[in-house]
């Protein structure tokens, strides 16, 4: 099942990895932010900024988005279960909708404040010195918490922390415009400070409808980018065996990503060999740190070309036809192979003969031109009855133990071909 890849010690560290850490900076910013907005909006009130204000209902956005973040943490760092196969990390992703909601919110809410203060200069006050001192310790303190969130988001991979970190670098350039804002109106230009405010809501809401307009998309199954389609693609070709790569599609589940994909193995392998190239195309993808599992599907051919293989008959039907050919030609069937192709079904039957077969010179050298009639017959018939792009008929010696120089071969498609058997199993 999809969910054993969580099964080993690794992945299980770095969701706890990312757990820990997700909790320690957001708790630091939660504590960061409880001091500024607190501050914001008294020494906003105090001065009569609406900017300052404004910054402050800010951040006290930020500190509801960083509960969302902590509660999308614990959620998406539960294993997965049955009814979760592939974990809980799309919590990230709804986490980070949310968020993009409430940032779009605020940020018209501030928008349309400051057009209707800009509306009416004549009611906007003189702002008090203060609230520039508060503006700029406010953006120096944004400045080193996104520095701070960002080295750590990196460090564990995740996107969801990666966006708040921007988040802190989005309220550090708002800072700077309501520090323009106020020091424009202490210099006489009082409709700088709403205007100030006005920039800083259209700012949040930009914010906001990046994030939750991103997070939607992974909602709704986008793929990865282009270069991480790219890496996929030439880890799959590196794989012996491979020989194209059809269908490769990609979802992200929270930081992680899905993958599944049609593989083009020789059509004439084995179920097990085949299945094994598999195995090894998805243990190389799974090397990606970012990769939570892949599903590897094997063709013969490729599914974008030909014809639809319903079209061929079913293997009972088949194989009912050739135990019939058989018994009608004194042969016993032994196994039938068959080779659904695009443009084709071609079949491997492997008889033993009843009768004995021609004779031979002295030297054991056949004396007729080559093929068993008999078989010859049953190649035909089949060919004839199936429409089978090539019928191989392989005669054994009653002991399914072919030796050199003891199995017949007839070939209905191309009597000229030259097959050789080491015993009744035939791939």
């Amino acid at each position: 099942m999809p969910y054993s890849n969580y099964d080993n010690l690794a992945a299980s560290s770095e969701a706890l990895d990312k757990h820990a850490v997700a909790r320690k900076t957001t708790w630091v910013s939660i504590w960061v932010n409880i001091v500024l907005t607190t501050a914001q909006i008294v020494i906003g009130i105090f001065a009569r900024s609406q900017a300052l204000i404004a910054d402050g209902i800010h951040s006290l956005s930020d500190i509801v988005s960083d509960f969302v973040v902590l509660a999308a943490a614990r959620g998406s760092a539960r294993a997965p279960d049955a009814d979760h196969p592939y974990g809980h990390s799309r919590y990230e992703n709804a986490a980070s909708l949310f968020l993009g909601v409430i940032l779009l919110v605020v940020g018209a809410g501030m928008l349309w404040r400051g057009i209707e203060r800009l509306l009416h200069p004549e009611d906007i006050p003189e702002v008090h010195m203060i609230a520039l001192v508060v503006a700029v310790l406010v953006l120096v303190s944004k400045e080193g918490l996104f520095r701070y969130m960002l080295r750590a988001a990196q460090r564990v991979r995740s996107a969801m922390l990666v966006a708040n970190a921007w988040h802190a670098r989005s309220d550090a350039l708002s800072s700077l415009v309501v520090a323009f804002g106020i020091l424009g109106n202490l210099a006489g230009y009082r409709i700088l400070d709403p205007l100030a405010a006005a920039l800083v809501g259209l700012m949040i809401g930009r914010t906001g409808w990046k994030f939750g307009w991103n997070a939607l998309q992974d909602l709704i199954d986008r793929g990865v980018d282009d270069a991480t389609t790219v890496t996929i693609r030439e880890r799959l070709l590196a794989t012996p065996g491979v020989r194209t790569v059809d269908m490769l599609r990609t979802r992200r589940m929270g930081d992680e990503i899905v993958v599944d994909v049609h593989i083009l193995v020789d059509a004439r392998l084995s179920v097990s060999e085949g299945h094994y190239i598999a195995e090894q195309a998805r243990a190389t993808v799974m090397l990606e740190p970012q990769i939570l599992d892949v599903l590897v599907h094997v063709d013969p051919e490729s599914d974008t070309k030909g014809t639809a293989l319903q079209q061929w008959p079913a293997r009972s039907v088949v194989v009912g036809a050739a135990e019939a050919l058989c018994r009608a030609n004194a042969l016993a069937l032994h196994d039938v192979k068959l080779h659904y192709l695009n443009n084709g079904l071609e079949a491997d039957v492997i008889v033993e003969g009843l009768r004995e077969p021609a004779s031979s010179g002295a030297e054991g050298v056949p004396i007729d031109d080559g093929i068993e009639p008999s078989s010859q017959s049953v190649a035909d018939a089949l060919t004839a009855r199936f429409g089978l792009r090539a019928v191989r008929v392989l005669r054994v010696t009653g002991d399914t133990s072919a030796a050199p120089g003891e199995a017949d071969v007839a070939n209905r498609a191309a009597p000229s071909a030259k097959a050789t058997a080491a015993g009744p199993a035939v791939n």
